[in-house]
């Protein structure tokens, strides 16, 4: 008898305990290939030794895991599989988290209630004035996350011609980004000096503001709008009114992708006068 025989499709599904038609659909994915397909009736027959792959594929997608992150474990070699699914775990992990966030929000929001408020301390402080590189287009919500990155990281490696930069960097919302209004939008990175040969730059002038902290939770749409409703509120409640547009202040050593979600990862920012 062969130590790895041959099975029919049937006897495969039954024992890796897929159905017949996801066998067919990972065959045209090229995720699990028959070893044998005959050539006159098409049947399709598996080796035993399959049986790992496809039961390893099956628990994977019990995870909820799309198929070609699927693809990706499946095929990697030695403990890369591994670390990619740690990933996708860790990923998986922060989505929920929030999600549970978001789900809080709302369902004091459906009672009524002003609680999604009480996360949020309202601060004053006195900004000074800062001369600022600059950058700033008019943006659809598709584009923003992509451009704010790759502007904020333009910026700071021209910062070093610069002096440095100096204080933490920020981003100012001259209008809103949503499906119909476009901004604009501008990153600003506080340097000592500039030369000639910078991108352009202003001055941002002294001003106090009204603020909130915002951690890795709270920071995703639309959980962050609340931060915003938080000190909008305040600053009505306490005779003030806004004297610029809002913006993220971000803070210095925080990478935003890697962040946990409990740490502190930006300020929600209005001038107030």
């Amino acid at each position: 008898m062969s130590a790895d025989p041959l099975l029919s499709i049937g006897v495969f599904a039954r024992r890796s305990w897929l159905s017949m038609k996801a066998l067919r659909l990972y065959d045209r994915l090229g995720l699990l290939t028959p070893a044998h397909v005959d050539p006159v009736t098409g049947r399709r027959g598996y080796r035993e030794s399959q049986l790992f792959t496809a039961r390893l594929i099956g628990m994977l997608r019990r995870l909820d895991m799309p198929l070609a992150q699927v693809a990706a474990i499946v095929t990697a070699s030695g403990p890369a599989g591994a670390d990619l699914l740690a990933d996708y775990w860790a990923a998986l992990e922060r989505r929920r988290a929030a999600q549970a966030e978001l789900v809080s929000m709302l369902r004091l929001s459906l009672a009524g209630g002003d609680g999604r408020f009480d996360a949020f301390t309202v601060r004053e402080r006195d900004v000074p004035e800062h001369l600022v590189l600059t950058a700033r287009r008019h943006l659809r919500p598709a584009d923003l996350s992509c451009w704010l990155r790759e502007t904020r990281a333009e910026l700071v490696r021209a910062a070093a011609a610069c002096g440095g930069v100096v204080a933490e960097v920020f981003v100012i919302f001259h209008g809103a980004v949503t499906a119909d209004s476009d901004g604009p939008v501008e990153v600003c990175v506080p340097v000592a000096r500039v030369g000639g040969t910078e991108p352009p730059s202003r001055i941002e002038p002294a001003h106090r503001e009204a603020y909130v902290r915002v951690t890795k939770a709270q920071f995703e749409l639309p959980q962050i709008l609340s931060a915003y409703d938080a000190v909008e509120r305040w600053i009505g409640e306490n005779g003030l009114r806004a004297a610029g547009s809002p913006r993220e202040i971000y803070r210095s050593g925080v990478d935003v992708p890697t962040a946990e979600l409990a740490e502190e990862i930006c300020d929600v920012a209005y001038p107030i006068q």
